[in-house]
């Protein structure tokens, strides 16, 4: 089975490459190689990949249909797992028509892609931003989430409708993945996992937001990935038995499901520095900092439809989370501190 997995040299996007790669599939792989972050750290990841006889790579920007029609004709690519994205909750803040381009123009043509060329599945990465102002915890796919606080999060949000208007008009079948705060070796530079490690390891302070008063439910990658790869193999079916006079976000009378991936297991701000400060046997000084825009205090995962789907629940404790990001961190930057 040739499946293509878009964002390929991305954080989540290598490590789902590579856990498929693992268990006998072909992959096609594409990602633009954007300068968000530093590409090298991009090309790192796709060395990962290139050493598997069944992995190939382009280069391509979503926002240009044409190409990626012209890909998915050329690769008759079965499945598809979509996690290139503009991320980042604060530098929508700073500039917001890349998110415009490569969460809105990119994600329809990506839906083009697949109505047009025959692909048996979507699986997209959606958020936990989505849930927005939500405060009922733990957050539900349930839950109705029409109030996001930032513009990524609109962005995602607009995924998932977009997602649901193929489906129900052109019977696609689509899963939505609305990840939480994942952590874990090759992760981001931008992401507090990695700005901690380093400021810490340099001697600088670290920012914390909200006076520390915040929670999250930090998810180890090897469980997102997981997570991904067998929902990958459920192909959703329409459910005509769905009471539309009491519409459910989660689920549809068309081929179309949500599900959130998180560790259903939220972490107080600072539990998370103290088990950082652990692996890395050096203090923290922190700036404490109003929260910022865009920001939630809380993120808490409902995974009891994930669990009953596919039989999975992430589980990985943060202690052994943390001691893996650590020594990978350590290693690829050569700092030992």
């Amino acid at each position: 089975m040739k499946i293509l997995v878009t964002g390929c040299a991305g954080f989540i996007g290598m490590h789902v490459a590579r856990l498929l790669l693992d268990r006998g599939k072909e992959i096609v792989g594409i990602d633009n190689l954007n300068d968000y972050y530093d590409p090298a750290l991009k090309i790192a990841r796709l060395a990962q990949l290139r050493s598997h006889a069944r992995f190939s790579f382009q280069q391509l920007d979503l926002a240009h249909g044409p190409a990626l029609s012209g890909l998915f004709a050329a690769e008759r690519v079965a499945r598809v797992v979509h996690l290139a994205a503009q991320a980042g909750v604060r530098y929508s803040l700073k500039n917001p028509q890349a998110y415009v381009d490569s969460n809105v123009t990119g994600f329809l043509n990506v839906l083009e892609a697949c109505r047009h060329h025959g692909c048996e599945h979507l699986v997209f990465a959606s958020t936990s931003s989505v849930y927005g102002a939500n405060r009922k915890l733990p957050f539900s796919e349930h839950d109705n989430t029409d109030h996001p606080v930032s513009l990524y999060a609109a962005t995602k949000k607009a995924n998932e409708l977009m997602a649901h208007t193929y489906s129900h008009l052109f019977g696609l079948p689509v899963t939505g993945l609305r990840f939480f705060t994942v952590y874990g070796p090759w992760g981001r530079p931008d992401m507090s996992t990695a700005l901690f490690t380093r400021a810490i390891l340099e001697g600088r302070p670290i920012d914390v937001f909200n006076h520390g008063h915040m929670e999250r439910d930090f998810t180890y990658v090897d469980d997102v990935v997981e997570g991904v790869a067998r929902i990958l193999d459920v192909i959703p079916a329409a459910n005509p038995g769905v009471d539309m006079t009491r519409p459910d976000p989660a689920t549809s009378p068309a081929p179309y499901r949500l599900y959130n991936i998180g560790n259903n297991q939220p972490v107080k701000l600072m539990r998370f520095i103290e088990v950082l400060e652990a692996a890395l046997g050096r203090k923290a000084t922190m700036n404490l900092l109003p929260m910022q825009p865009g920001d939630v205090p809380a993120t808490f995962a409902d995974v009891d439809d994930l669990g009953r789907t596919v039989g999975f629940k992430p589980s990985t404790p943060l202690e052994q989370g943390i001691a893996c990001y650590v020594a990978w961190f350590r290693q690829y930057y050569g700092l030992q501190g």
